[in-house]
Order: structure tokens, then sequence, then C-alpha cells
């Protein structure tokens, strides 16, 4: 079977050192890697409007930001397609299908759904389309014949929701479905990177992300604003580095070869958190270590962005043309699918056929 991706995120700000050390960065070693056939990206803006429906400029803006940080960070349009959700109605039509073979019990007891309503203080007024989102995602991965889904360890519920969709279809119309798998982040400070006030998550909704489109002099405000151990208050006071916002954050980034460059004082992270942890060891110095690493990180995805700028009627030629893609693929998905439910009645020739001879024998 042929390795195949989906994956994507919702345009409704621009993208920041969450995706990227969550999701953007492993898919553009992933796409790089040679191991998979196609990948599809997808620029969620439906699912977007499932919670901004009063506001639809504000995802139409964000379509060419989104576009914009996915071109910066390393996704090739020669090797990946980058496409517009909204622009497959495929989607939509695969979406009602998989609505009768799930319950509303088991859409309220997914916990990312339940988290979701929670933080958008939904739980009074869900809107329907939020409420289905599990059933949308599943049928934009299967949609495409994912194999594979690289996403962080919050969506783990909804992945396992598309996998009992995919079972349960199978089951019933025939094998005509994939299932996919999941793909976690392999750094474990990764997995959920918090923000910079030392929330659980960075979120655009509780400003406090980095993004990627960031200035150097943004950075450095937001790094040096950032969230410590609130009892290390003299640097002689020994420190604690479990919880230390900054420290997740070199744990996500830093390299041996940082400290070579930027603190050769130490050698390595180890040695940097146990002379924390001894005290003697300021946040400030910390803190500018660690803006050297994210800026390092960040200068080559500010040049490529700064190229794709000068040529934005080029950015939606690419998404058009990732678009195109994506739409044959998912056509071909959907016709599968009708005819493993045998309502495919214009290309069922045996169909047809029978209908014509029972009433031919009538007359």
């Amino acid at each position: 079977m042929s390795k195949i991706i989906l994956t994507g995120d919702r345009p409704t700000g621009r993208l920041h050192l969450g995706h990227y050390v969550g999701s953007l960065k492993r898919r553009v070693e992933l796409q790089n890697s040679g191991e998979f056939e196609k990948i599809f990206i997808m620029i969620a803006d439906a699912q977007a409007l499932t919670d901004n429906a009063d506001n639809p400029e504000k995802v139409r803006q964000n379509i060419i930001e989104v576009a914009l940080d996915y071109l910066s960070v390393g996704i090739d349009p020669v090797k990946s397609n980058i496409f517009i959700q909204s622009q497959i109605p495929q989607l939509t039509e695969l979406t009602f299908y998989y609505m009768n073979l799930v319950t509303v019990s088991r859409l309220q007891r997914n916990p990312t759904v339940k988290s979701e309503i929670q933080m958008r203080n939904f739980e009074a007024s869900i809107p329907v389309g939020f409420f289905c989102y599990p059933i949308s995602q599943a049928a934009d991965i299967t949609a495409f014949k994912a194999t594979t889904v690289p996403v962080g360890e919050d969506q783990e519920p909804m992945i396992e929701q598309c996998r009992e969709i995919v079972r349960k279809f199978n089951s019933v119309y025939g094998e005509a479905l994939v299932e996919p798998e999941i793909l976690l982040p392999d750094n474990k400070a990764c997995l959920r990177l918090p923000g910079t006030d030392g929330k659980a998550k960075m979120s655009k909704s509780l400003g406090n992300c980095i993004y990627l489109s960031d200035t150097p002099e943004e950075v450095k405000k937001k790094v040096m604003s950032m969230y410590t151990d609130p009892n290390h208050i003299q640097v002689s006071d020994p420190g604690q580095v479990e919880g230390n916002t900054v420290f997740t954050y070199l744990d996500a980034f830093s390299s041996d070869e940082d400290f070579a460059e930027f603190l050769p004082d130490y050698k390595n992270l180890d040695e940097l958190k146990d002379h924390y942890r001894r005290g003697g060891l300021g946040d400030v110095k910390v803190k500018k270590f660690l803006l050297n690493v994210i800026n390092k990180e960040l200068e080559p995805i500010r040049a490529r962005r700064h190229e794709y700028e000068k040529d934005i009627p080029e950015v939606y030629n690419i998404l058009k043309r990732g678009t195109e893609a994506a739409y044959a693929v998912a056509q071909d998905t959907l016709n599968n699918v009708k005819a493993a439910m045998k309502i495919d009645y214009f290309n069922d020739a045996e169909l047809i056929k029978v209908q014509s001879e029972k009433y031919s024998r009538t007359e």
C-alpha cells in the first residue's frame, strides 16, 4: 500500500512555534524523506468556520498567512499538495455519509471535543458544525486515503474516532476506506509546547504565542518576559527546571551545537539545568541563550517568507494547483464510497440491467 500523509491547520491566525515543533518541522522532514508517495496539507477553512461563522473575513484573510507560513518553513509545493478545504465539496458529502455511523453520545465522549467546547464556552450552545468536527476530520483523512496523520498528542482522540468510523464503514459496506495511523512528535517536549506565560498550551486566543513571522525584536520581547520559576528570585537561589517554560523551550529547540556557538560555558543542556538547580544562574542569562537559539531557528524561515511575500499571486497559484490535485483524489474516493454504499445508481450497469429485466417481464 502506498504511504500517504494528510495533515493541516485551521486558518484562524498566523502559525506559531507550537505548530512548528508539534507538526510543521516534522512535516518538512517527512516530505523530504522520500518515504511517502503523496503528501496533502490542508488549510482547514471550513472547519475554522465552525466557530467563526460570524467572522468569515478573519478566516479569508488568514488563508494567505497560513500558506506563507507553510512555504516559509520549507513545505515544497512540488513535493506536497497544499489545498483549501472548502474548495473540495467531496469532503462535505463524505461527512454526511459518515454521520450515520457515529452516535451523539460517542461524540460527547471525545476528550478533544469536550476540551475545545469548554475552551470556547460552547457548553450552553454548541454549533452543530463544531460538534461534528471529528466526523469532518475523518472525511478529510479518508478522502485522501491517508495512511499517516502527523499530529500533536491532543489530537489522538480525533484520530481514534476516525479509525472507528473507517472500521464501521468497512464492516457495513466492504473494504473501501484506509485506516490511518497517528504519527506523534518524537521529541517529548514538542508534544505540547506551553505558552510563554506558562499556560498548558500555546494558543492564539490566549495571546501567549511566538509566531513564525515575528521579527527578532518581537521574539526578544516575548522571550525576555517568559514565565520561569516564581521562587527563583535571586540569582543565588536554587531554581526548578520542571515546569519552567524557558527550559521546556530549550528542551524543544536547543542542541549541543547551540551551546558551542552561543553559550560555551556549558557543553549541553544537562549542564545548564544542573547549574540552575544548584543556584548561581540567573534567568536573564538563560533567556538570552534561548533567544539566540530561537532566532537561529527562525532566521531562514523569515528569509523564505520574505521571498514568497514578493509574489502573492504565485502563492495563490500554488494553492490552486494543490487544490486541483486534491479535488481529483477526493473525487476518486467519493466514487469508491458511493459504489460501496450502492448509491452510484447511474454507474451501476448491473442494477439498470436487473431493473430492465424485471419490468420487461411484466409486459
